[in-house]
């Protein structure tokens, strides 16, 4: 189950980071680097 977690929140990491780097806009930027750090912490297990 928690190797499901992990994978699935990675994958939306991956995405929330893509879109950082595609996205123009700069308060849509700031949207998915808010969105990115709390996925980031939680892939690699710090609570």
């Amino acid at each position: 189950m928690k190797l499901a977690y992990l994978t699935i929140s990675a994958a939306i990491l991956a995405l929330a980071v893509w879109n950082l780097w595609t996205e123009k806009d700069w308060r849509k930027q700031a949207a998915a680097a808010m969105v990115a750090i709390p996925l980031l912490l939680r892939v690699f297990l710090i609570k």
